[in-house]
């Protein structure tokens, strides 16, 4: 299950979108972002969902990926469906034994909910899918920088965020291991009672975090012996640079926040 979690990997393939800019990738996000959660229709589901597959075709990333994204959050998924279902109370009433009732309305949310989680997984992580560490953490850095003139630390905040996002898939393959040595030693991690799963999670935690703070250790000096010392006075290998190809995709993604909020004011 470990190694269908996709989170922080990046595909080096041709595409149209991996030649955007990061900097307007980013805002292309928030702006998806943005449409989704101010959709409270299913005609605006239906424009994010246009939008996500034509995201999807121009990255070129197999479908199959971010089929991988979901597999580890249908548990969320369906937890988020049974709360909807069980707490939403309006509509007319379709199910009831006791205290439970089932409506209408919890149905309708909660389907509206998961197609809404849905697309903002498969939308978002095409961010990372098509975006190296390296030029992701030079445009959030960039899209910070007018805070500088506070004194916020961008650099060294943009460079925290490009390390996490980058260990991610380090730290899940590092427990895949651990889980598959318990295993072999008669560890017993998928049955049981859910307090002795818990348990079991224990001989995982304890070597996982022994393990990422070796890590950290090792990359720290790693840049000391590189003489790293932030951001000031250092010089990039690529400079970011705007084409048309990255103000056209900012105007489509404009016109469907303008169509979602169109929808909706329509439709209320």
């Amino acid at each position: 299950m470990l190694k269908d979690i996709t989170l922080g990997q990046y595909f080096p393939i041709d595409s149209v979108l991996h030649r955007c800019d990061p900097r307007f990738k980013i805002i292309y996000t928030l702006i998806f972002i943005v449409m989704l959660f101010s959709g409270t229709h299913y005609w605006t589901l239906l424009i994010g969902a246009v939008f996500v597959i034509m995201a999807q075709l121009l990255s070129r990333v197999p479908l199959k990926m971010s089929w991988k994204s979901m597999k580890p959050l249908l548990p969320v998924l369906v937890f988020t469906a049974v709360l909807n279902l069980v707490f939403i109370d309006s509509g007319e009433v379709l199910w009831e034994w006791r205290f439970l009732k089932i409506t209408q309305g919890g149905v309708n949310t909660s389907i509206f909910m998961i197609c809404r989680i849905i697309l903002l997984i498969v939308g978002s992580s095409l961010l990372t899918y098509t975006t190296s560490p390296i030029l992701l953490t030079d445009a959030i850095e960039s899209l910070m920088s007018p805070l500088k003139k506070i004194n916020f630390p961008v650099h060294e905040m943009a460079m925290m965020m490009s390390i996490a996002l980058r260990f991610i898939p380090t730290l899940l393959e590092e427990t895949d291991k651990i889980m598959s040595a318990q295993k072999a030693r008669g560890a017993t991690l998928d049955s049981g009672k859910m307090m002795e799963r818990v348990k079991a999670m224990i001989p995982i935690l304890i070597p996982l975090f022994v393990s990422a703070f070796r890590r950290a250790e090792e990359l720290a000096t790693a840049m000391e012996c590189r003489c790293y010392r932030g951001g000031e006075g250092r010089t990039r290998l690529r400079q970011l640079k705007a084409a048309g190809r990255d103000y056209i995709g900012l105007v489509i993604c404009l016109l469907f926040l303008a169509l979602t909020v169109t929808l909706n004011i329509i439709l209320s």
